[in-house]
């Protein structure tokens, strides 16, 4: 089930909001998780055993390393089975057959494959339940005394499939003490609203082109076809990435609960350093506080700095996918940063902002070519095309850029602030924000009824 979807908006979701709302207070959570558990199981039935057993898991590893925190060995021990049971999980659902085949390549082996079916949302909250209990470890959370709360944090459905990856710290007092208000549940509601017309009727339709255009026989694609599709592309990440934020942030603020946010307008960053401080900001901050500190940071001399920031890239790049082009795409900005902070972050600051801001364009979307191909042939043969290899325009990809100018001008337009600053202005008018929002949702609703092309991207991540 997602969250654009006429059964999710008209079924479970209006369900879920009057049996929560109908409950004791003390309830409350049970009936959040319970949801979530169906919310699970409505994709994936079999595979709702093993995201229970990683709650188990780490609800017990969290009280047991808090009852021997005061013995640093045995709470290490504890510590480092939570994390071989966590990483077990993803490692094996997640990359088997990516190991399988490359040691089969190198070797000339012939291992069958295991052909495993993803399990939705695994490499999100298998980052959320270690962080819990390397946070219980260093003494930075306090411990889960109800089973059900921690089931709640784990299995919460607005952000359980896609993030943001939510710390327990950040939410244990929320889950425990929260008090729902009218004002809250509101700008939920508005947040929710966004976040859907943002991806149903922006990232769906931007991401309908790049399919059409990927699709295309690669002879008759056009260098402006080429650098069309991958902006398409680029687009379409953002939107459907953020919109599921926006998504999970407002259905979150419903149930009385707040979330950071995980994406801060990433495309009108001046640096790519900048760039991953407003791209999946959860993320960025999960590897930043679990990874790169810990090894160490900047703390340690440049050498090992650098090879700091190529563990955290290398990292970033494997977690995406079980692919060498997301490693490739990782070790690339691994490379950038590690430019930027040695001199180009200096240099950059002596370039007026426009340059700055097409440095970081150019980039991004080179990456994105990068993380869209699996197959390496392919992506040379896109990026030939994109390069000159091809003549500079043809009459359908100037067709097809026409026919989606407007699309594209209000796709730029909500990967920047000025979306949000209209909206902004809307709320001092009681009847135009309502209004907004119910056309939103109206025009989202057709869009649904009348088109099967609806996927979140990072579903598969």
């Amino acid at each position: 089930m997602v969250f654009s979807s006429l059964v999710f908006l008209f079924a479970f979701f209006p369900i879920t909001l009057f049996l929560y709302y109908l409950s004791p207070r003390k309830l409350r959570n049970l009936v959040l998780f319970l949801a979530s558990l169906a919310f699970y199981a409505w994709g994936e039935p079999v595979y709702i055993l093993l995201m229970l057993f990683s709650t188990v898991s780490d609800y017990f590893h969290g009280m047991f390393i808090e009852k021997y925190r005061h013995k640093k060995r045995v709470a290490k021990l504890l510590l480092a089975s939570a994390m071989v049971i966590n990483l077990s999980m993803l490692l094996y659902f997640k990359y088997v057959d990516f190991f399988l085949i490359n040691i089969n390549h190198a070797f000339g082996w012939n291992f069958p494959l295991m052909h495993l079916a993803l399990p939705i949302g695994i490499s999100f909250y298998t980052f959320q339940t270690m962080s819990y209990s390397i946070d219980i470890y260093r003494g930075d959370a306090k411990v889960a005394k109800n089973i059900i709360d921690f089931g709640a944090y784990v299995a919460m459905f607005p952000q359980l499939i896609a993030g943001p990856i939510v710390r327990y710290q950040d939410v244990a007092d929320q889950l425990a003490h929260r008090q729902e208000n009218w004002r809250q549940f509101t700008q939920g509601v508005r947040r929710f609203i966004v976040g859907l017309g943002k991806k149903v009727i922006l990232a769906n339709n931007i991401g309908a082109l790049w399919s059409r255009i990927l699709g295309s026989d690669m002879s008759q694609l056009s260098v402006l076809g080429a650098w069309m599709g991958l902006i398409a592309f680029g687009l379409q990440i953002y939107l459907d990435f953020s919109a599921y934020s926006d998504m999970a942030i407002g259905l979150a603020k419903m149930f009385g609960i707040e979330f950071l946010e995980n994406f801060n307008y990433p495309y009108i960053s001046q640096s790519i350093t900048e760039f991953w401080r407003r791209w999946h900001i959860s993320l960025g901050i999960w590897f930043r506080d679990y990874v790169y500190i810990p090894l160490g940071g900047n703390r340690k001399g440049r050498g090992r700095m650098y090879l700091n920031i190529f563990i955290v890239w290398f990292l970033t790049g494997f977690w995406h996918g079980s692919s060498w082009n997301f490693i490739l795409w990782g070790l690339y900005f691994c490379i950038i940063l590690m430019l930027e902070k040695t001199f180009l972050l200096k240099a950059l600051k002596k370039v007026p902002p426009i340059f700055r801001h097409i440095y970081v364009l150019f980039l991004v979307l080179i990456s994105w070519g990068l993380f869209a191909f699996e197959d390496f042939t392919a992506l040379g043969a896109y990026f030939r095309v994109m390069f000159g290899a091809a003549p500079l325009l043809n009459n359908v990809d100037i067709y097809l850029l026409l026919g989606n100018a407007l699309l594209f001008i209000a796709c730029f337009i909500a990967s920047t602030p000025l979306m949000s600053g209209w909206a902004r202005r809307l709320t001092f008018s009681w009847v135009l924000e309502p209004l907004f929002a119910l056309t939103v949702l109206v025009v989202s609703t057709a869009y649904l009824v009348d088109s099967s092309y609806n996927p979140f991207l990072y579903f598969r991540f």
